[in-house]
């Protein structure tokens, strides 16, 4: 095991694209999962978008601006993951 962190740009990156094959499974099913696909695509690519953007910052406050959106998003996607699953609408393990 590298004893070099994994870079958090590359480990949302990797979050994002997880989350996108999660809703494109969503989008496939009837009714509610195509909504909640809507909500989920939005915040769960947002934490990496603004992690990404942090790093072209115009300014201190910028910087910590867009770090503190990422949380944010983050627990949104954390909601709509556990209203996914306790509506019972996945039935497989994110990969």
């Amino acid at each position: 095991m590298s004893d070099k962190p994994f870079d958090i740009c590359e480990r949302t990156f990797q979050f994002s694209v997880r989350i996108v094959n999660l809703c494109n499974f969503l989008s496939e099913k009837p009714g509610s999962a195509r909504e909640l696909a809507k909500q989920l695509i939005r915040s769960g690519t947002s934490i990496g978008a603004n992690v990404e953007e942090s790093r072209a910052a115009q300014s201190t406050a910028d910087f910590i601006h867009k770090l503190e959106i990422a949380p944010k998003e983050a627990r949104e996607t954390r909601y709509w993951i556990k209203v996914i699953v306790a509506a019972n609408i996945q039935r497989f393990a994110l990969l």
